[in-house]
């Protein structure tokens, strides 16, 4: 099995060097920069399977580095960022969740989470299994299991990891209503917290990438007071 590469962007050095040697013991490459612009650089150049990124850096803050990164050509802009938060203000979290981010972290944290939650992601990068669900399709909208891809009249919709799987969650349970709590349940790696509008967020992303008409959505439907339902009706 090869080893994951991650991309640390982190300004406090001391803190990079503890969280770097402990992932590094924990069987990961780790490359840190401490500031956003090198990051974004490494990235250019590199291939790398995850990248931790601070909310608070020099120069361009972690959430305009999280824009820029979804901006990058090819594969790059894909790759699962999991943000680093400095006191787990909600508002940072869902603004960046919004512009992309797959999860988060609030400072301070033990290794040992943010170890968990980077195995999480990366889980969830893995192919499925079930031959039935590689491909899944509901009118224009395509789902590849396997390529991790999502189209939509044969024109791609750009989904971060986590908003992929949780996607897959509903349609593969399509007609079936699902709790938040059913859905953290079924992606695996999230525990729901407490007022956590992280979910809701996600649900937003997904429909503006795949609904023609984002207020009156056909696909993904809220059901007030319970959850989320994927409707089997066809374009």
């Amino acid at each position: 099995m090869s080893t994951h590469r991650l991309l640390m962007i982190e300004d406090d050095a001391r803190l990079a060097a503890m969280v770097g040697e402990y992932l590094t013991q924990s069987g990961y490459a780790v490359t840190h920069t401490g500031d956003g612009e090198a990051g974004l650089e490494a990235l250019r150049r590199d291939r790398f399977d995850l990248v931790v990124l601070d909310l608070m850096l020099p120069g361009i803050d972690g959430l305009e580095v999280c824009r820029r990164i979804r901006a990058l050509p090819d594969g790059a802009a894909r790759v699962p960022v999991l943000m680093l938060t400095a006191k787990g203000d909600p508002m940072d979290r869902i603004i960046g969740l919004e512009l992309g981010a797959d999860d988060y972290l609030p400072k301070p944290f033990e290794p040992r989470e943010l170890l968990a939650r980077i195995r999480a992601v990366l889980r969830r990068q893995q192919p499925g299994e079930a031959p039935e669900h590689r491909l899944l399709r509901f009118g224009a909208l395509e789902i590849d299991r396997d390529a991790r891809t999502v189209t939509v009249g044969g024109q791609p919709a750009e989904l971060t990891s986590y908003q992929f799987d949780l996607l897959v969650t509903l349609a593969e349970r399509a007609g079936r209503v699902l709790t938040r709590d059913q859905i953290m349940e079924a992606v695996r790696g999230r525990e729901l917290e407490a007022f956590d509008r992280s979910i809701d967020v996600h649900m937003g992303r997904i429909r503006a990438a795949i609904e023609q008409d984002v207020k009156n959505p056909r696909r993904i439907l809220t059901v007030r007071g319970v959850g989320y339902v994927f409707a089997r009706q066809q374009d």
